[in-house]
């Protein structure tokens, strides 16, 4: 095995046995947004950006994931721009706006160090909005600035290091954890929510894959349920 592998297991590891009751309090949050017709929201700057499109419209995904993808704060339009941009104060309640957030809706927010201005003001503004929130960041920031922790209803502890990168290759460190870390946190949350709206008499929308037999007939369906509410079907 090797040895970026074996770590990026042991971080996931760590966060399902150490953060067992925020990841249920988060599910817990899906399952009521599921059961209220409501959009589960996703929000992150740069790489922190990737959860969302992980979830989003995808074969045994929910259908009623709404990503907010910001172009400035992405890194195709500009890498170097949008880490600037995600330090800048006032771009959360107007990328938040946009999306027309509902009192049925919830929104995870994902930032590694958890210290950028964006993602923190996200969660101030959803707090404002009344939408439950979820806060996804490191521990190993928090006595460096990281700040998202105390402005979320959930914080989720991703576990990963300081710097983030976990493997060193002479005076430098390589291998990224937070993606994976996110990627399972979000995954997680998504799918025990689904089985407790389920269980609670309320099917979750789920897609199939379009390449499977009556996939695309099954995902029409969804996509005319969430056409004009989820803003990038």
């Amino acid at each position: 095995m090797s040895e970026y592998l074996q770590r990026i297991i042991d971080n996931l590891e760590r966060i399902e046995a150490e953060e067992a009751q925020s990841l249920s309090q988060a599910a817990r949050l899906v399952a009521k947004t599921i059961e209220e017709d409501g959009l589960i929201l996703v929000f992150g700057c740069g790489h922190s950006h990737l959860p969302g499109l992980d979830a989003f419209y995808r074969a045994g995904g929910l259908a009623n994931v709404s990503p907010l993808l910001d172009t400035d704060l992405m890194l195709h339009n500009g890498a170097a721009k949008s880490s600037r941009m995600e330090k800048m104060s006032g771009l959360a309640p107007e990328i938040l706006r946009r999306y027309t957030p509902t009192g049925k809706d919830m929104i995870f927010i994902f930032s590694a160090s958890g210290k950028n201005q964006v993602p923190v003001e996200m969660a101030q503004e959803a707090q404002r909005a009344g939408l439950p929130s979820v806060g996804v960041s490191s521990s190993a920031y928090y006595a460096h600035g990281g700040r998202l922790h105390k402005h979320v209803d959930v914080a989720i502890d991703c576990k990963i290091p300081y710097g983030d990168a976990c493997i060193e290759v002479g005076d430098a460190r390589m291998g990224g954890l937070s993606t994976s870390a996110a990627c399972f946190i979000l995954n997680h949350c998504l799918i025990e929510g689904a089985k407790l709206a389920l269980s609670h008499g309320k099917q979750p929308p789920v897609y199939l894959s379009g390449n499977v037999e009556g996939g695309r007939e099954h995902n029409v369906v969804l996509e005319n349920l969430f056409l004009g509410r989820v803003k990038h079907l």
